[in-house]
């Protein structure tokens, strides 16, 4: 059964790891307002991020050895603890640099852990011909989470104080800590298991494929979530958010409605429209002048993003020994942040020499150069399978 308790209690704890997550996405408010710049933001956002991607194989390696949920139940722990220890910073950013930089080192560690983790543990659990409805629907409820942090963040900031928002945080991740204590491992290592170490897992042939296409999906990523709200900004729109409704629920509503359907044509076959409306979805910014073009670009880029990210992840597990598919999830959550990391400076770039519209117009464009690769990766597998 697919829908079962266990499930849920995952989806559950899921969306409390994303809302905890995400609560943060309001801390450069908390760097300016100690004195920080916008260098600053993005060295102390970007660590986060950056060791995601540099702990990646040693997390992967340890969800394989460890269990799925005992190293979801670490990564949770760190996830609840880490928000409380920001309320002993005080001052000037210059008095507690370094510390804070530690410390937000460890918040990406524990989010990678937590991510990489319960998706795996989704992975073991669904039937093999339902996995890009499992897990597209399991991740509705990261997408729940990373729309709901922010909203209540927001509330926070301006009704109390940053205090409040970091035992906030810690509360979200205490009901997701909870929540998954009761349940079942859904795999024990043994002794007798071959050790196949990570980067042999990534050199794998559709595996490798597979990475560098959500390098680039992280890219786009790195375009929606940076650059949308100063682009918006610039061309003096004032319904902004109108993007990120329109993105998260066409998002949401294409897990809902598609699943299945992606399940019985095959992620082989999907993978390709999926990369092609997120690409013509960032592109379509290149003519913001408007809500209507704004509400539009959204709902592109938000249909591509919910077919896309399950697809990409199946593609990646499907077939492969479950010894390994914690790193083989670690390679896929790894190379998207990997993307957003190198998206967000490459981006910034393109954005300051050529502007907003050439910045968008290039993320896309890294969609659509996906196209080839995956033509590349795949078109043996399609032609074997007769598609």
């Amino acid at each position: 059964m697919l829908y079962s308790p266990t499930f849920f209690s995952m989806a559950v704890a899921n969306l409390s790891c994303l809302a905890s997550f995400s609560v943060f996405y309001l801390f450069p408010l908390f760097i300016t307002q100690h004195g920080g710049d916008k260098a600053d933001v993005g060295i102390i956002m970007g660590a986060t991020a950056l060791a995601s991607v540099v702990f990646r194989p040693w997390i992967s390696e340890m969800i394989d050895r460890m269990g799925r949920k005992r190293s979801y139940t670490l990564g949770s722990f760190l996830m609840t603890v880490l928000p409380l220890v920001y309320l002993y910073f005080d001052g000037t950013i210059v008095s507690f640099y370094l510390p804070l930089l530690i410390i937000r080192i460890v918040h990406g560690i524990g989010f990678a852990v937590c991510i990489t983790a319960a998706f795996t543990f989704v992975a073991d659990l669904v039937p093999k011909d339902r996995l890009n409805e499992g897990i597209g629907m399991f991740g509705v409820s990261g997408l729940v989470g990373s729309a709901l942090g922010p909203a209540v963040a927001e509330l926070i900031i301006r009704r109390f104080d940053f205090d409040t928002l970091f035992y906030s945080a810690a509360g979200f991740s205490l009901i997701g800590l909870l929540v998954h204590l009761p349940l079942t491992e859904t795999y024990i290592h043994t002794l007798k298991t071959v050790k196949v170490p990570f980067f042999a897992v990534l050199k794998q042939g559709r595996i490798l494929g597979v990475a560098v296409i959500a390098v680039l999906f992280g890219i786009g990523l790195a375009a929606v979530n940076n650059f949308v709200s100063p682009f918006a900004h610039a061309v003096h729109l004032s319904f902004i958010s109108v993007y990120y409704v329109a993105y998260s629920t066409a998002a949401i509503l294409t897990r809902v409605g598609g699943a299945r359907l992606v399940d019985s044509l095959g992620e082989d076959r999907i993978i390709p429209y999926a990369l092609l409306l997120t690409g013509l979805g960032l592109m379509s910014m290149v003519f913001l002048g408007g809500t209507g073009v704004l509400f539009a670009a959204g709902l592109l880029t938000g249909c591509g993003h919910g077919i896309l990210y399950p697809s990409l992840n199946v593609r990646a597990i499907r077939g492969q020994p479950i010894e390994i598919r914690g790193k083989i999830v670690g390679v896929y959550t790894g190379s998207i942040d990997a993307g957003v990391f190198a998206g967000s400076i490459i981006l910034g770039y393109v954005g300051d020499l050529l502007g907003f519209r050439v910045l968008f117009l290039s993320a896309g464009v890294a969609l659509l150069a996906g196209l080839g690769i995956f033509a590349a990766t795949a078109g043996r597998a399609l032609r074997a399978r007769g598609i």
